[in-house]
Order: C-alpha cells, then structure tokens, then sequence
C-alpha cells in the first residue's frame, strides 16, 4: 500500500515539474517574442531570423555569369556587423523603418509586421522611396540604360518584330527578367545590397555607399565581360593598364551622371551622350607614331589596343544558356554602328542572340532575327599599351602584327577578321552579311 501511495507521490510530482517546467519554457517563449516587438529587435537577432525565415521559392536569378550565388533568405535581411553600426548613425539611419518599407511595426508578428503597405525592395519604387531628397537623380534614373536596359530589350523586341519591348508577349518579357535581367536594377542594388547576381539581399549591414564598390557591385553584374577583361582574369590576359597604373575605378571613366541618366532614353549605351570617350584623356594623338597618322580615323582605339576578350554564344534561355561556351577571341570587322561611332572598322563581340533562344517560351524561331548582327560593336575594358597587334619584332614592319600576310606558303593575321567562312550557321551568315570583311580589305589581302 505504502508503495502504491509513493508511485503516486512521485508521478504527481513529476507532472507537477513537467508543469512548471513547460510554463518557464512557454513564459521564456512569450518574454523572448516580446523582446522582438520591432524591425530592429527582429532584424538584429539573427537566431531569430533564422527561425522566422520563410524557404525561397523563386528560382535564383540566372544571367551571362551564370547562376547567382545562394545567400540564405536570414543572411539576406539581417541587420549586423560594422555596417550596420554606420547605418545607424547616418542620416537614412534615422528614418523609422516604416518610411521606406512601409509595414507595422511595434509587433512581433512577422505576418503582421510584413502587411499593408510594406515593400520588400523600396528602391522598387524609388519615386515614392528616394524621390523626396533624390528627386532629379530618380527621375532621370527611370530612363536610363542602367536601370531599363535598353540595348537588350530593344534587341529581342527588333528580332521579335514588334514596336518595343512592352510590346512583347508577356511570357518573353518574364523569361527576359528571369534569365537576361538580373544584371539592371534600381537605387538600392548599388546603394544598398548586394545585386542579385550575386545572390541579393543587405551588402553591409544596410549601410548605404554613396560609391558602389568596384568589384562587389559594379563587377557583380559586369563580370563575364566587363571585370573579366579588367583584372586580367583570362589565360594569358594582363590586367587593364588603367588599373594597373592609374588605379582606375568604373566611375574615374563612368560618370555618376552617366550611370544615373540624363532624362533622356537612349536605344543602346553607344548613343548615349555620356559616353566615356579615349580621347577625353588622350588627345592630340594625330601624327604621334606611324600608326595613328595611318588608322586614327578609321579604327576604333580598341582596334589595336585590347587584348583578346570574352565571347560567348547561341543562348537558349530557360534551358542549357549559352551552347558556345566563353572564350577567348578577337575580331575585327565592318563596324555595325557607323552612325554612332565614326569608325570604318571596328572590334566585334559575338552576342548571345540566336533564333530559337526563347524556345522553351512559344517562340521557336524570331521572326525577324535578321535584322540585327549577332556580333556587336564592343569596347573591351583590357586595354594595354603594346598588345599582340601592336608588337612587331625588331626591324619588322608596324603591320605584321595585323594585316593580312602572304609568308612564303603560310598567311599570318587572316584569323584576326570576321569573314563569312567564319559563321557556320546559316542564320549567322544572314543576320552579319554587312559586316564581315570579304571584298572590302586592301587589294592581295584576301
């Protein structure tokens, strides 16, 4: 009896602990929750992010370089580290985070506090956002090659034969901003975040940078084509002789007005105003060596002074991206944009434009492909002094290096021009008709 009656004794006492215990646990709980009552209590707490965060469901943003790194969605949003600290006491720190993000705050209620006007990327909507104290800079943003893209957009829109890129059935222009996109953003993808190339969400803590970084923002996007050829990442490449001597920046060329836009909409970035030009830096050039009083008028300056550069090609959005892989190349051909540039000859960058390139998106063949090159006018940023086209040997002539030579029963420098035995697809004949060199180089070149 007395055995029964301790069995109940300590069962009774148990229930009692288990109890207390779970109400310590949930009185922990409630106490924990309050005490993230706010953006800042929950943003700061990064354990709590972590256990608050929703699973991603969009698929990750895909571009030229590729997939875009995976950052998780707690990494992404979380308030922390030195940059944090100097978000707090700058000016845009001051502003409660319901003034640009909208949303309620005083709650621990993620739902809640994410409900009625709250906006994930305010930049998104940076009229109402930044247009109080940035208001020239947001307008003329709106329109800009930066921020829209023109060049690309009004590429699949000529292709596809239509007016312009609104004009686009709807299912090219969301494969568009999946695949081709990702690479043009708003304020915040320079100001504030990482962009979404390389995975998104706060760059330093939310602090804001009046200078995007060079390599983690502007090289982010521009990276097959543009920091690639920069930093001399190629096999055999050298680094740009601006960065290596001057340490040039992409805002000692590109200037903040440039990028920001002018107001006014440009169809590619080579009809811009604002446009970096050589000679800006490096004029008086005529007469200064036999090679500028032969080619100054004629060539582009890249012409003789870029290394070789990335080309890739034949892209199938939506499926296995670009069926040419990136490679070193160079190609000198007729130049496709004369009335933009006033040079007879001109470096050429083949595009990753191809007839069936949106595909898997209804569209087996552009209707219209033909009516742009698919190797296009291109300034790579490698640009060296003497390069393989400059160099000749001692007591060679300036043009060994690139015209075309008969050497016994060999012929040097004919790999240098895009000629129409070089394009092996028949749509690639038809589309860069115009420019390729057959019957206009010099007499016994060819």
């Amino acid at each position: 009896m007395r055995r029964h009656i301790a069995v109940k004794v300590s069962v009774l006492i148990c229930l009692v602990l288990l109890t207390v215990h779970l109400g310590c646990v949930e009185t922990k709980r409630l106490t924990e929750q309050a005490a993230l009552d706010s953006c800042v209590a929950c943003h700061t707490d990064y354990h709590a992010l972590e256990a608050l965060a929703d699973p991603d469901t969009d698929p990750p943003a895909e571009g030229c370089g590729g997939a875009a790194p995976h950052i998780a969605p707690y990494d992404r949003v979380y308030l922390g580290g030195p940059g944090y600290e100097a978000f707090k006491n700058s000016e845009h720190g001051q502003l409660a985070c319901t003034d640009c993000h909208g949303g309620v705050d005083g709650t621990a209620d993620k739902r809640k506090a994410h409900s009625e006007d709250f906006v994930k990327s305010p930049s998104s909507q940076a009229h109402a956002a930044c247009g109080d104290c940035h208001d020239d800079i947001v307008r003329n943003a709106a329109g800009s090659l930066h921020e829209q893209g023109w060049g690309q957009k009004n590429a699949v829109a000529l292709r596809m034969g239509v007016a312009g890129f609104d004009a686009l059935p709807n299912t090219i222009q969301a494969a568009y901003g999946q695949s081709c996109a990702t690479c043009h953003g708003g304020c915040g993808d320079c100001h504030v975040n990482r962009p979404k190339a390389s995975g998104g969400g706060l760059y330093r803590g939310h602090q804001f940078s009046r200078t995007p970084d060079m390599r983690d923002n502007c090289v982010a996007c521009h990276s097959s084509r543009g920091g690639h050829a920069y930093f001399g990442l190629g096999i055999g490449a050298e680094p740009d002789v601006h960065l290596v001597q001057a340490g040039f920046t992409c805002l000692d060329c590109h200037t903040q007005q440039q990028i920001h836009g002018d107001g006014e909409v440009y169809a590619h970035r080579f009809k811009s105003k604002l446009a970096p030009d050589c000679l800006d830096c490096h004029a008086g050039l005529e007469g200064s060596n036999e090679y500028h009083e032969a080619h100054l008028e004629d060539f582009a300056c890249h012409l003789c002074h870029s290394q070789d550069y990335n080309n890739c090609g034949s892209c199938h959005v939506g499926g296995e991206g670009a069926r040419i892989p990136s490679h070193l190349s160079y190609k000198i051909g007729m130049n496709p944009i004369s009335e933009d540039r006033p040079y007879k000859f001109a470096l050429l960058r083949r595009t990753l434009a191809a007839p069936d390139s949106f595909e898997k998106y209804g569209v087996p063949r552009m209707p219209n492909f033909d009516a742009k090159t698919t190797y296009n006018y291109t300034t790579p940023h490698n640009i060296l002094l003497w390069t393989a086209r400059t160099r000749v040997e001692t007591g060679g002539s300036c043009f060994d290096s690139c015209h075309i030579v008969a050497d016994g029963g060999d012929v040097r420098n004919r790999e240098l021009y895009l000629f129409a035995t070089d394009l092996k697809e028949s749509w690639e004949k038809s589309a860069n008709k115009n420019i390729v060199v057959d019957g206009k180089l010099p007499a016994g070149w060819e």
